[in-house]
């Protein structure tokens, strides 16, 4: 498989610049590969799309204000962007400025606050404050919105580009599927018969980043912090002793759910996962998902086509650009039922 198998056209006016006033106000494609269907509905119609039995699983990850702006020792500016926290005052961050910071050099920060460049590796710093990493993100960091939202961050970001669930910190993008849900929908949800259970996959920076390699098989996925606890395994095993679906809210969950697997079904996990998914992947936990449109030729769409099959799922995003869907973080959604036989790479 090649990258620009998963390539397709959008017109830059159609990428969400900014959340709309309801969560659940936003558009939804059905995708069913079985079936050969297609249909445009409207995301507050979710539960009608899903059966008493089934179990929506969400990501609770909690985004943390990862940018922050500072001044080296020489008096040049630089921008901090939080990758991943390692330590209470020790993280992964990216550093933009005129001139790299060398190990060693120290770099001050807001409200007296200073770090030191202890690494790098590659385009990250390792860094350590003189205080705790996480409350001082959070109480200093802006947002950090996704590049391809042009505008500066605003004070509704906050809550916006935070899921109604979200009470674990540590990512720094949002699970967007998430961030359609709001209360009234879930109470919808709820009283339809259907279970929600919890994972946690902090997201990194790394989600925004295309594959470099032209074989989409020679890629490397960047590592991310997952939780899959007893409860949620629990869950799973009852929904499928009942003969519920197991319906992944995000490429995110996906990744979680399918990185806990065992010979015997899913196990409690604690730890990383690196786990890249695309056409060929035998799906074990997961028998439907909800997931935002995704950018061309990134690994989350290769995911997707995964579970529904490549061209389907070109055919669908078409379909979403001519229909006047909204893409990405703060856009529209896709429901995909139930997903097709696996698809080698010669059938692609």
């Amino acid at each position: 498989m090649h990258r620009h198998d998963f390539s397709y056209d959008l017109p830059p006016a159609l990428i969400a610049q900014a959340p709309l006033a309801a969560r659940s106000a936003s558009r939804l494609l059905i995708l069913d590969p079985r079936a050969e269907r297609r249909i445009d509905s409207d995301f507050a119609a979710l539960p009608d799309w899903l059966e008493p039995g089934d179990l929506l699983v969400f990501n609770d990850t909690r985004v943390l204000p990862a940018r922050l702006h500072g001044h080296k020792a020489s008096g040049g500016r630089v921008e901090i962007l939080l990758e991943r926290i390692v330590s209470p005052t020790v993280a992964w961050v990216q550093i933009r400025a005129s001139r790299a910071p060398l190990p060693g050099s120290h770099i001050r920060l807001p409200s007296g606050a200073e770090a030191r460049v202890l690494a790098r590796r590659d385009r990250l710093y390792e860094l350590e404050l003189d205080r705790e990493v996480a409350p001082y993100f959070e109480a200093q960091g802006e947002v950090p919105l996704p590049p391809y939202i042009t505008r500066a961050p605003e004070a509704a970001d906050r809550e916006r580009y935070q899921t109604l669930f979200a009470r674990d910190p540590g990512a720094v993008a949002a699970p967007t599927a998430g961030l359609h849900f709001d209360a009234p929908l879930l109470a919808r949800i709820e009283a339809r018969g259907v279970e929600c259970g919890f994972v946690t996959l902090h997201v990194g920076l790394g989600t925004f980043a295309p594959m470099q390699c032209e074989r989409v098989e020679d890629h490397a996925l960047h590592h991310e912090r997952i939780s899959v606890p007893p409860a949620l395994c629990r869950q799973v095993a009852d929904t499928r002793g009942r003969g519920g679906r197991v319906v992944a809210v995000g490429t995110t969950v996906v990744r979680a759910l399918e990185s806990a697997v065992g010979p015997n079904g899913l196990l409690p996990y604690d730890g990383e996962t690196e786990l890249f998914i695309y056409p060929g992947y035998e799906f074990r936990v997961v028998d439907a998902m909800v997931t935002n449109f995704h950018l061309p030729e990134s690994s989350l769409l290769v995911l997707v086509a995964a579970f529904a099959g490549r061209e389907r799922t070109l055919v669908a995003y078409r379909h979403a650009v001519a229909a006047g869907y909204r893409f990405f973080s703060y856009g529209d959604a896709m429901f995909v039922t139930a997903r097709a036989p696996a698809e080698t790479p010669h059938a692609l």
